[in-house]
């Protein structure tokens, strides 16, 4: 994967969904979709509770975000094992991007995600790579 890669999907990508957000500002999932609307991207927080983060409306799944809002990036703070089903409903909601968080690594899900038309990028922080490119 190349930084043209890289750049280009920052670039692009508007519409961030980011699944295991956590309400808690300590916490990494946290300072990155922050830092990211900071950048100004949409951040739609995806997790199994909770009514608002960062003043934008929880989805319980991907699946719960309404048709009307188009997924570009679906940025996954979880554990590498629950990634399969995120994936799965990623295709199925028509995200443009699957994004593993550093650590999250999961060579299988993201072979069926580019299988599907997805760009995946593992074991990267997106911050990190947004602010290495500004």
């Amino acid at each position: 994967m190349k930084d043209e890669d890289l750049k280009e999907t920052l670039k692009r990508c508007k519409t961030i969904a980011v699944v295991g957000l956590s309400p808690k500002e300590d916490r990494p999932s946290y300072i990155v979709a922050a830092y990211l609307q900071s950048k100004g991207y949409r951040i739609i927080p995806v997790r199994p509770d909770g009514e608002e983060i960062l003043g934008e409306k929880v989805y319980h799944s991907l699946m719960d975000i309404p048709d009307t809002i188009q997924i570009d990036v679906v940025d996954i703070f979880r554990k590498s094992e629950e990634v399969p089903p995120v994936v799965e409903e990623a295709i199925r909601r028509g995200a443009k991007v699957i994004w593993m968080q550093e650590g999250v690594i999961h060579p299988e899900a993201g072979e069926k995600a580019q299988k599907a038309g997805l760009k995946v990028f593992m074991d990267l922080c997106i911050k990190k790579e947004h602010q290495k490119l500004s």
